[in-house]
């Protein structure tokens, strides 16, 4: 047998059949191949087996070679990764420029399988630096056609078991050290472009340009400190997580549900404008897609301006979004999607036909039986429309709420009290002498104009500015000085939104209530604040009702202190680890 061929596998039952039927139509055919296959759960192994390749049990990348190299039969090795596809008279060629130039280690040119401009340059360039290069020090990341002779792979150990990222680089160094190192001319490999989609161009070409400055200046990189992961980690799950990027209700929420998640899972997240902006801030597979966004006016939604801003997108949006989520899910191979009232997952979900669970509080709306007045019921269907249109027959429903309506169908709905952060919930309430304010849009200019003559002070958030004037301070938002605010307050002024009110009611502060009109969520969660006597619910401002407010607030204290009850989010955290391990 002149050439063994190794392949490490884990779930490559996309790019596999494409390597191996461009090694069969080789004219060369004095080899073999063995597939080192990692526990795939996939058909990789069936795939394999159909090409009658030799299938060994592999792990990671190092593991696998080595064991497949243990396998082996041949006088040459040769190894690939499962993405790629041999040109024709790769074989032959390779083999005659190696013996001829008498190597003892080299690797192969590649060429991308895009006809996509970045990727095709990015290519040519990583073929000139590796060429360029070559007599100063051997290198040569991604394992593109490692040609060596068993017996220097023998010679040097094989490949570093110990080593999670750059164990290519190190064993070409090794053999490199003495012998002799090139990059063939003459043969080349096709190469996917998954990784650049699944990571984008600006991660892929930062984590190479990261990896082989560690390598060229001698020093050792780790796969965690590139985030970089060749299957997954036995027996967690994988779960896709799709975040709505309107407010930062869901984006906070949702980073709690993550940070529980991770303790046994493998998380990727999708969200969308400020949802993205915090949580990349806090995980590393955080991808950013486009979403919806509502426009206000004058502390109002303005449904026809909000349609045609959206609808204006989507043609781009869609095509774009759903590309990025399903090339990323081929490659991390979800066992569960959780969305955040997040549009696109659901779609995702009913492509790839995996299991979906929504957690939010908006399907409160849709999913309990609420006791609405009359003048709000055309809010009401139009809020419904908009919430079954976002997610259609998920597994479950998790609901997040403060108040707890009857439920319509309790096998598929579960309640659970309000998501709430560590931070939030180590706060020592006081009560001090402000009164916090804050408006998720700048546009309620009513509202300034009455605390004005009010005999109060108020610390006012929302309007994007750092401003005393009278009685009033206007503060850009710092989470840590929120806080403080917030704790130290002796009662919350603001819209409906449902993240600020839990957080006020743990914290014990009354709550007086302006919805932004025709935002039905909003109205509702008023409504429900004022029939549980935690605060009250206003349609208009006005100077008698803030005042009748304020001297009632030792009341409604008193009833958020008999009503109010939090698990420190226990209940949520057990549920979903029961529904993961159900579903999965």
């Amino acid at each position: 047998m002149k050439i063994s061929i190794i392949i490490p596998t884990y779930n490559e039952e996309e790019y596999l059949p494409y390597l191996l039927e461009s090694i069969k139509r080789q004219d060369f055919t004095d080899y073999e191949v063995i597939v080192a296959d990692a526990h795939s759960t996939d058909k990789t192994r069936e795939i394999a087996k159909s090409f009658g390749a030799k299938i060994v049990d592999g792990g990671l990348p190092s593991v696998g070679r080595n064991k497949g190299v243990e396998a082996a039969q041949g006088e040459f090795l040769l190894f690939l990764d499962a993405d790629v596809i041999m040109t024709r008279g790769y074989l032959e060629s390779a083999l005659r420029e190696f013996v001829e130039e008498g190597l003892g280690i080299s690797i192969s040119q590649i060429y991308p399988l895009s006809d996509n401009m970045f990727d095709i340059i990015s290519h040519d360039f990583a073929n000139f630096f590796m060429k360029y290069v070559e007599t100063l020090k051997p290198h040569g990341a991604g394992c593109y056609g490692i040609l060596t002779r068993k017996k220097l792979h023998e010679a040097v150990g094989g490949f570093d078991e110990n080593l999670d990222f750059g164990e290519d680089t190190d064993y070409i160094e090794k053999i490199g050290y003495f012998t002799s190192f090139k990059v063939l001319r003459d043969a080349t490999l096709f190469v996917s472009t998954r990784r650049t989609q699944e990571e984008g161009k600006t991660g892929i070409a930062l984590k190479y340009a990261k990896s082989t400055w560690y390598q060229f200046t001698g020093r050792k990189i780790s796969a965690d400190q590139l985030n970089y992961h060749f299957g997954h980690s036995e027996g967690r799950k994988r779960i896709l997580y799709g975040v709505c990027g309107e407010g930062m209700g869901h984006a906070i929420r949702s980073g709690v549900i993550i940070d529980h998640l991770l303790e046994k899972n493998d998380v990727t997240i999708f969200a969308s404008d400020r949802a993205y902006q915090y949580l990349s801030r806090k995980y590393d597979d955080v991808y950013e897609i486009e979403g919806f966004n509502t426009v206000y006016e004058e502390n109002e939604v303005q449904y026809r301006r909000t349609f045609t801003k959206n609808i204006k997108w989507v043609p781009l949006d869609l095509p774009h979004n759903i590309r990025l989520m399903y090339n990323v899910a081929k490659a991390f191979k979800p066992d569960l999607i959780i969305s955040d009232f997040e549009f696109y997952s659901n779609i995702l979900n009913k492509i790839l036909r995996i299991p979906l669970v929504s957690l939010d509080n908006m399907h409160v709306i849709t999913q309990c039986y609420t006791d609405v007045p009359e003048e709000f019921k055309r809010d009401r269907f139009r809020a419904a429309s908009v919430v079954r249109s976002f997610i259609q027959r998920p597994r479950y429903y998790l609901i997040t709420s403060y108040f707890f309506p009857p439920i319509k169908n309790p096998d598929k709905v579960k309640m659970f009290p309000p998501i709430l952060r560590e931070k939030v919930m180590e706060l020592e309430p006081t009560i001090g002498d402000h009164i916090l304010v804050y408006q998720t849009s700048d546009s309620n200019i009513k509202l300034l104009e009455l605390l004005k003559e009010i005999d109060d002070e108020f610390i006012i958030y929302g309007f994007h500015k750092d401003e005393k004037i009278g009685n009033l301070t206007f503060k850009s938002f710092n989470e840590d000085e929120f806080f403080d605010d917030l704790a130290s307050a002796q009662a919350v002024i603001t819209n409906g939104g449902f993240s600020l009110i839990s957080e006020a009611l743990y914290l014990k502060k009354p709550i007086y209530s302006i919805p932004v009109k025709r935002q039905f969520e909003q109205i509702l969660n008023a409504m429900y604040l004022d029939k549980l006597e935690y605060g009250e619910f206003h349609l208009e401002l006005d100077k008698e009702s803030i005042e009748k407010f304020l001297s009632n607030q030792e009341y409604y204290r008193e009833k958020i202190q008999s009503g109010f009850k939090h698990d420190r989010n226990q209940a949520i955290f057990d549920a979903l680890d029961e529904i993961i391990e159900e579903l999965t």
